[in-house]
């Protein structure tokens, strides 16, 4: 969820950060959480440089059981609405909003419909191949694509810079990819204000995120996720909100492709620019 914003070759922003930054974090081995030492004869408090992270064991079930139940839906759909501040030294701050309708099929399927700030673009993957198809323009750009939706978010980025801010929460372990470099997660309560239900609030710190998560008490589902990046030299602001959430839901076999898509004028994908410090 880290973030710079990137443009398709189509004119289109689909995305509010790159790969291995927008996300929390990227999958890697999950942390668990540390308990308090045992104060008993022999043991050492950890150096500063050895420290283990602070990982409260209330915040770590929050995530963990938002993870399961997200992991555990065969199909999925949610409204996902991301704004993110941009600050110039010359201009005062603007904020960029990105509405996602979002449709989910696992292992396989996803369908993003994004009709604005901007022109309207509708992302498709079916398993096969990935479609980016615009419709004011009526161009279209395909590629092939892996056979898992984990797998097809790196393609996705690698071969068009096509990247979504709520990539977390529809990865196949959401918990080991927002867990990866996590270093404090604490809880915060209870909110009664967000998403029109009772939320769990956890804040974590990882890496270059400071964000704070709310999560439905009962239904385990994120309502919002708001994250700074302090290192970023423009310290930008990120929020995104859930809605509409319905799980294994009946979806048309048909959602995951477009006809009108396919009769578009077909252009390329363009990879995305190499970051300055990759040469």
């Amino acid at each position: 969820m880290n973030g710079m914003t990137k443009w398709l070759s189509l004119g289109i922003c689909l995305s509010l950060a790159p790969l291995g930054q927008a996300g929390l974090a990227q999958p890697q081995q999950s942390p668990q959480p540390q308990q308090a030492p045992s104060g008993q004869p022999g043991d050492q408090a950890p150096s500063d440089q050895t420290a283990a992270p602070s990982l409260d064991l209330a915040a770590i079930a929050t995530l963990k059981a938002m993870s399961e139940r997200l992991a555990g839906a065969k199909s999925m759909s949610f409204t996902a609405l991301s704004t993110r501040e941009n600050i110039a030294d010359d201009a005062p701050p603007s904020y960029e909003t990105t509405l996602s309708n979002v449709t989910l099929q696992r292992p396989d399927k996803l369908r993003v419909l994004t009709p604005g700030d901007g022109p309207a673009s509708e992302f498709y993957y079916d398993g096969k191949k990935m479609t980016l198809f615009v419709p004011e323009a009526n161009t279209a750009a395909s590629g092939d694509a892996p056979p898992t939706i984990d797998a097809m978010i790196d393609a996705a980025w690698s071969q068009a810079g096509i990247y979504f801010p709520f990539v977390d929460m529809i990865q196949s372990d959401p918990y080991r990819s927002i867990a990866d470099g996590l270093e404090i997660a604490a809880d915060l309560g209870t909110s009664t204000v967000i998403g029109g239900t009772t939320t769990d609030r956890v804040t974590i710190i990882a890496g270059n995120v400071q964000a704070e998560l709310w999560v439905g008490h009962d239904d385990h589902l994120p309502r919002m996720i708001r994250a700074i990046y302090p290192n970023d030299a423009a310290t930008p602001r990120f929020q995104i909100e859930f809605s509409d959430w319905r799980l294994d839901a009946p979806i048309d076999p048909g959602a995951f492709t477009s006809a009108k898509a396919a009769a578009a004028q077909q252009v390329q994908f363009t990879p995305p620019p190499a970051a300055p410090n990759s040469q």
